[in-house]
């Protein structure tokens, strides 16, 4: 199924179903409209959970060109156990429909994309000087596809590893990427000839998601972060990409890089939150004190399908 005009997050795009078919990770997939010309998509993968059985997980999905569709969609609900990560979905529909709340939402930063001087525009002043900064250095910065093997993603696990932040393993970076040509990208940093930081971003739509990056201490003194992601911006934007989806914004754990993301001239986002919804507890669940179902459970760190944002080192 081709996607539709719709801006669709990685979890809920064709290209992720397609990276997930050839990690052997069943998807299910669903639309109202004719194909190409969609008002509603939604992807799910099968996961099996102790206790449950076989469960089905939408992140960040259905998306619709009208919230309309979304309460169809929710009134329409019928087969076993599901994980919602909701979008657009309130905790009042979501508690109707008889979800049980898991995860508090989390909030992203989501960057529109557009000619090169208006973006420049939207720059905080402290981002703009330092892309300034940056500018002069002399780096040099390469595009290329991510493959297996680029030193990135040896770095980036070491580091999730180090910071206690769980992203999407290389396998899937590198399953994207085969299964899906051109679509996974890495711009990388070099001064005086040696990698000194680099990125990677996965297109997916008219959407891209900046997934990892990693600067060595060469980087940070130079800000090379601040060039690359410019350059990847200007570079999405020019091929027709309208948002970035830069990952969650955590303004305790990592408030450096929440300022980072923000000074990009990016919106903060905020999602549903996790939710269940079992037979057993659906009656329980739609008489839940509102309250509850809008902030119970513990704080949510990704989407339900894992698809984790970017963490970087300046």
């Amino acid at each position: 199924m081709a996607d539709s005009g719709l801006l669709l997050p990685l979890p809920q795009s064709v290209e992720h179903a397609r990276s997930c078919a050839l990690l052997g990770v069943a998807c299910s997939e669903g639309r109202i409209g004719a194909a190409g010309a969609e008002r509603l998509v939604w992807r799910a993968q099968a996961r099996q959970v102790w206790g449950l059985g076989a469960v089905r997980l939408i992140s960040r999905g259905p998306v619709a060109a009208e919230d309309g569709l979304l309460q169809d969609w929710l009134a329409g609900l019928r087969g076993g156990p599901m994980l919602l990560n909701a979008e657009g979905l309130g905790a009042e529909a979501l508690r109707a429909a008889g979800f049980w709340p898991l995860l508090t939402p989390a909030t992203l930063a989501l960057l529109d994309l557009g000619p090169a001087a208006e973006m420049r525009a939207r720059l905080a002043q402290k981002w703009r000087n330092r892309l300034n900064r940056a500018e002069g250095l002399g780096l040099v910065i390469r595009r290329m596809p991510l493959a297996r093997g680029h030193w990135l993603l040896a770095a980036e696990a070491a580091q999730a590893r180090a910071r206690g932040y769980r992203g999407l393993p290389p396998a899937y970076l590198e399953a994207f990427a085969a299964a899906n040509p051109g679509r996974a990208l890495i711009w990388q940093a070099e001064q005086r000839q040696k990698p000194v930081a680099a990125i990677a971003v996965l297109r997916h739509g008219p959407m891209a998601t900046w997934q990892c990056g990693v600067t060595l201490p060469e980087g940070r003194a130079c800000h090379a972060m601040t060039l690359l992601l410019w350059s990847a911006m200007v570079w999405l934007a020019e091929r027709g990409h309208t948002r970035l989806d830069l990952g969650i914004l955590d303004s305790e754990a990592a408030a450096g890089l929440a300022r980072f993301k923000l000074g990009t001239g990016a919106a903060p986002h905020r999602l549903g939150g996790t939710w269940l919804r079992a037979q057993a507890l659906v009656p329980l669940a739609r008489r839940l004190p509102l309250r509850m179902a809008g902030g119970g459970g513990r704080r949510e760190k990704a989407g339900a399908a894992d698809a984790a944002p970017a963490q970087v080192s300046r």
